[in-house]
Formats: structure tokens, C-alpha cells, sequence
């Protein structure tokens, strides 16, 4: 089966920094992909090659069977879905919530000119429903709570129906029912058969929603484990990739974590 994204040998430099080092990591069609790692571990590096808005320094990087350096990367971009904080931070403070989802049709974050026919609005409406924010689509988008904010960046990064979807933190500074709010909606779209390949960047197992399937624990710019989540979620690997004795806990898809006592 060929890879639906595959990082061979990747190292990134910026200057005399080296971000990552030697990473490689294969993604395949059916699979939902979590990466963990602390603060500096190089996770934010690998969704930007992911997404096709970095180029390595040296090693290779493809997406959706096209590598990069050998293809538009403009017309890449449409076939991967993104949420991420810097991305929000571009979107509107007065956009309606319709609009902050029906503009990712065109890539864009702001309404302007453009027309968007009824099955574009259709589409949006369906995005809003399933994350259970379709009472604000009138909203402006500054207006939302946190947690509705992440719903609908995830909302809008379904909408041209991407291949693949990246979703960086999404679970970042909710509180304890506004994530579980989205991390239902996440598992729900997890075990979906039509649903695009996930790839979920977090700081913390709980964050993991049921129904992904492999993880990839990061740490200093390498890869410190990679394979099926049970068998990279495990103390030991926490522990590494932490710096910290760690004990870690699963039950029904959901994982908990927490430091031994001296």
C-alpha cells in the first residue's frame, strides 16, 4: 500500500539550528496519526512539511504521492486540510461563522468578492452541524467561546474535502467540557470509513480522542517512538520523551498520564 504521506531522512536548519534531525515517518491511507512530544520537540516543524508550507533542508518529503520540490505546492495545499492557531489568527474578528467556513472553498480567510453557489453554503451548514455549532453561523467569528472557535476551524478544514487533514492542537486552552465536546467530535470523525487521513498534534494523552490509531512521540527534533498507539503510548516512551517519570494509562480508547512519586 503507498504511503498517503512519508518523511524520508528529513532534517530541517534554520541558520545553525537544527530543528529536526534525520526524521523519517510514513503515513498509510485508513490511518489517524497523533503526535506527542514537549515544547521544542520539532512538532510544529513536521505539520508545516506535512502540509506542504516548509521545505526540508535535506531528505524528502511526499504528500498525497507527490513530492515536494516537484509539484505546486498552491494546488497541493487544497487536497490538506489545516487547523492551526496561526491560521485562526488570520481569520476576521467580524467574520460570520458561515463565512469563517464556506471561504476555505477558495483557501481564503476572509469573504471579499467571490460567489459560492448553494451547494457550497449546503456544505458549510452540514460542517457546522456536525460539530454542533450550527446556532452560530450568524455569529461574528470574535464573538465565539474558545471551544467553539476550535470546532469551527476544524469545521472549516473539512470543507474542500481534503485528503488529508492536519489538525494542530485543537484541544489547546479549552476547558474540561469544551474539549470533550470536540474530542467527541474528533472520535466520531476518527472511526468515520469517508473521513480524510487524520494527523493530531498535542501536548498531552488526554487529548487523544478514541478511534486514532498510531502515535509518533517526538523529542529534540528526532523521532523517539513511532507505530500503533498502544504500543508507543506506553511509560517507558512517555518517560523518554518527557524528561520525566511518567505513568501512563489507557482505557477505552483514552489515555491518562501522570508523574511517579519519588
Amino acid at each position: 500500500m503507498p504511503a498517503v504521506l512519508q518523511l524520508s531522512n528529513v532534517t530541517v536548519r534554520r541558520g545553525n539550528k537544527e530543528i529536526l534531525h534525520d526524521v523519517s515517518w510514513e503515513v498509510l491511507d485508513g490511518e489517524r496519526w497523533v503526535i506527542l512530544g514537549p515544547n521544542g520537540a520539532g512538532k510544529t516543524t513536521v505539520i508545516q512539511l506535512a502540509s506542504g508550507r516548509m521545505f526540508p533542508t535535506r531528505g524528502s518529503v511526499t504528500i498525497l504521492g507527490d513530492r515536494l520540490g516537484t509539484v505546486d505546492v498552491a494546488e497541493l495545499r487544497t487536497r490538506v486540510g489545516l487547523a492551526s492557531a496561526a491560521l485562526a489568527e488570520r481569520i476576521p474578528g467580524t467574520e460570520p461563522v458561515l463565512d469563517v467556513v464556506l471561504t476555505a472553498a477558495y483557501g481564503m480567510t476572509g469573504r471579499w468578492r467571490e460567489d459560492y453557489d448553494e451547494a457550497d453554503v449546503a456544505r458549510a451548514r452540514e460542517l457546522l452541524h456536525a460539530f454542533g455549532i450550527a446556532h452560530l453561523e450568524g455569529r461574528k467569528f470574535a464573538t465565539l467561546s474558545e471551544g467553539e472557535r476550535k470546532r469551527a476551524q476544524v469545521a472549516r478544514s473539512l470543507m474542500s474535502d481534503p485528503e488529508l487533514l492536519i489538525l494542530d492542537e485543537p484541544a489547546s486552552g479549552l476547558d474540561l467540557g469544551g474539549r470533550e465536546v470536540l474530542l467527541a467530535a474528533l472520535a466520531d470523525l476518527a472511526v468515520d470509513p469517508h473521513a480524510p487521513i487524520l494527523v493530531l498534534v498535542t501536548h498531552h494523552v488526554e487529548e487523544i480522542p478514541p478511534g486514532f490509531t498510531h502515535g509518533m512521540l517526538m523529542r529534540e527534533g528526532r523521532v523517539e517512538a513511532a507505530g500503533p498507539l498502544a504500543e508507543v503510548m506506553t511509560s517507558a516512551h512517555l518517560s523518554r520523551a518527557f524528561g520525566i517519570d511518567l505513568e501512563v494509562e489507557g482505557h477505552e480508547g483514552r489515555f491518562a498520564a501522570w508523574a511517579r512519586r519519588a
